[in-house]
């Protein structure tokens, strides 16, 4: 089968790899869709980061070279003894996290923040591919109302709408979310699922903030706003309920931590790729807080389905679909210098 294969920085190759076996509680997918998340991004430009070199992850036992792809869904093609949860022709999103079962963390309820947690497709061969195979536990089931192309979205609103949550949020609440890429989308999402009214989405880039205004989202630009100001006047000097970073810059960060209110939160859920200096006398002065969401947890998933299947989620203007043969020039090259904001590649796609 067709695959896109992981060798290291800049080295990505679509290579024929055999079909891994179908064991005991696992299953096979012919995968429908794999979205190329920011991770992928940066393991391609400057990593390996997190994906195993010469050290096999110790719950997957793999390294590199592997199969990228944790953002999918597919429809079962073969199940392995013990399998009850799915059956042949059922579609699913997949959560492709591994965890040990017995760190503290875990055992805690915290499997998502697991000490030795790993990815299918970081940690293991993927689902860019034509097919995978995958533990059980991994799956959830796609409603009728839920195209795979939306299945292949649900790994990514699974996140934004974990760290959503974390805000503490109340439908009369007013929330900032600074970054609309796709998890800052998927905030935005997430927060109007929750019943959250007053979101205002901090963005930079016109063609970003140009896309989820068509998705009715109100925006500021902080190039032409002062953002602290603005929330302020919207809050009636209070500050926002909760603010959330999903750009990952220093400026960005520090306006939220200017615009937060007193004994409130900004929740980080986004990717460092440099140290910040951030001022924390503010943070001191209004007991706010920061807070870190890592990942989701199945019922993240089951949340977010269901508004999926409401019609709660729209790609319109912010989602393309590519052949695997172009995953490198229309998928990372296109999304690193920004003429796309959102890639799903399509195995079946010659």
């Amino acid at each position: 089968m067709r695959a896109v294969v992981y060798r290291g920085r800049g080295k990505i190759d679509i290579d024929d790899v055999a079909e891994a076996p179908v064991g005991a509680g696992q299953v096979r997918l012919r995968v429908g869709f794999n979205g190329i998340c920011g991770t992928d991004l940066h393991e391609y430009f400057a990593g390996p980061i997190f994906i195993p070199d010469g050290d096999p992850h110790p719950l997957t036992g793999a390294e590199l070279p592997l199969t990228l792809g944790h953002e999918f869904s597919g429809t079962v093609v073969e199940v392995g003894a013990g399998v009850d949860a799915v059956a042949e022709g059922d579609r699913v999103a997949v959560m492709p996290l591994y965890w040990c079962g017995t760190c503290d963390r875990c055992t805690a309820g915290r499997y998502n923040v697991c000490r030795q947690i790993g990815f299918h497709g970081l940690m293991s061969d993927g689902g860019m591919a034509e097919t995978t195979v995958v533990p059980q536990h991994m799956l959830h089931r796609l409603p009728d109302d839920a195209s795979l192309e939306m299945g292949a979205l649900v790994e990514p609103m699974s996140v934004a709408y974990h760290a959503a949550k974390l805000g503490d949020l109340t439908p009369e609440s007013t929330a900032v979310v600074f970054g609309a890429g796709p998890i800052g989308i998927g905030l935005w999402f997430a927060l109007r699922g929750m019943g959250v009214e007053q979101v205002r989405v901090v963005e930079p880039s016109p063609t970003r903030r140009a896309a989820i205004e068509r998705l009715g989202a109100a925006t500021l630009d902080p190039a032409a706003t002062d953002v602290p100001a603005a929330i302020a006047d919207i809050t009636g000097g209070r500050g926002a309920d909760a603010a959330y970073d999903a750009a990952g810059v220093e400026p960005a960060v520090n306006t939220a931590l200017a615009t937060v209110g007193a004994g409130r939160t900004l929740v980080s859920v986004a990717i460092y790729e440099k140290p910040l200096t951030t001022e924390l006398a503010q943070l001191v002065m209004n007991e706010s807080r920061i807070q870190g969401s890592l990942c989701y947890t199945a019922e993240d998933y089951a949340a977010v389905i269901d508004l999926m299947a409401r019609g709660h989620y729209d790609p319109t203007g912010w989602v393309e679909t590519i052949a695997m043969r172009d995953v490198v020039a229309e998928g990372f090259d296109a999304l690193k210098d920004g003429r796309k904001m959102k890639v799903l590649v399509d195995p079946s796609l010659t």
